[in-house]
């Protein structure tokens, strides 16, 4: 059987370019991002840290569990085979390590505005990103953007007596972790990729449980009824499936498209911290969200307007 990876691009009504059904990948994607913070704050009395090893953990089980249905162990095994394939895995890993620690401490802090502002910044940096490492060109209007993007980071570092660092953590792990499925996703299937990621990252997540259960507040999972327990094992599938449909994307369009398209988490996620959560927003927090969004609109308009001109 072949490797696994997501459907592929034609379908039983005829063809779909790569490219659009990347978009669709990354739509999906993003927008599961978008409501996690809803299901992180679900898994409650379980802290940050124990979230997120066990995110590893049933990643990785529904990532065997899904190689097994398929009977696709043999393109593993191949790429584990791989110096090269094993490094730049290893790296991805800790890139979304770094990133999901962060977002479930926002989330689980109150601080899902600062998470939402770093996703907002995100499509700049990978923007920004494609240009130094893949010499993607950027126009006039686009420097323009990344450039008030930088002030409005400005602006609310004054705002918060802070840099926002959650916000800028978060932005460039996941801007370098898009690079480097954007690379590695070409010869590597999704499956196999996320398996790979999840092998690196188990150790760690067994030895921040086993610290939680030592000297922290203790593990939740098992000692606080079934219902939690179950909430706690779909992270699996929660965590796995997103990263699936973004690298099925990160293999059909370029990181510019891809930018592009995570707009929907950021949305999502800024709903639902000011209407649900009821984060504040004083006026100097909104003069910084809305520069940002300002330059999002820069981008958006001015890539839609150079591909028309281009057809």
């Amino acid at each position: 059987m072949t490797s696994p990876s997501l459907p592929s691009s034609s379908s039983a009504g005829g063809s779909v370019a790569p490219g659009r059904s990347g978009i669709w990948y990354g739509l999906g994607a993003y927008g599961l991002w978008g409501v996690l913070p809803g299901f992180f704050l679900l898994l409650a009395p379980a802290g940050p840290f124990e979230i997120v090893a066990f995110r590893i953990i049933w990643s990785l089980v529904f990532c065997a569990l899904l190689l097994t249905v398929t009977r696709s162990w043999r393109p593993l095994l191949a790429a584990m085979r791989t110096p090269r394939v094993l490094f730049m895995f290893g790296l991805a890993g800790v890139l979304i390590y770094i990133n999901w620690q962060v977002f479930v401490l926002a989330t689980v802090t109150g601080h899902i505005l600062e998470s939402s502002l770093g996703y907002f910044i995100n499509p700049l940096v990978t923007i920004l990103l494609g240009v130094v490492f893949l010499r993607e060109h950027l126009r006039i209007t686009q420097w323009v953007a990344v450039g008030l993007s930088f002030v409005a980071v400005i602006v609310l570092t004054i705002n918060y007596g802070q840099l926002p660092w959650m916000s800028l953590v978060l932005a460039f792990s996941f801007g370098f972790y898009s690079f480097v499925k954007n690379r590695m996703g070409r010869n590597v299937d999704a499956v196999t990729g996320l398996t790979l990621e999840t092998l690196w990252l188990t150790p760690v997540a067994i030895v921040i449980l086993i610290l939680v259960a030592v000297v922290g507040p203790g593990v939740s999972f098992g000692t606080s009824g079934v219902p939690h327990a179950l909430w706690l094992a779909s992270s699996g599938i929660v965590t796995a499936v997103p990263l699936l449909l973004f690298a099925a994307a990160a293999r059909r369009v370029s990181l510019v498209t891809l930018g592009l398209t995570q707009y929907v988490a950021p949305v999502l996620q800024f709903l639902f911290a000011v209407l649900v959560m009821h984060e504040p927003m004083p006026a100097a927090r909104w003069l910084g969200f809305v520069m940002v969004w300002i330059a999002l609109v820069i981008i958006t308009v001015d890539m839609v307007r150079n591909r028309a001109q281009s057809v």
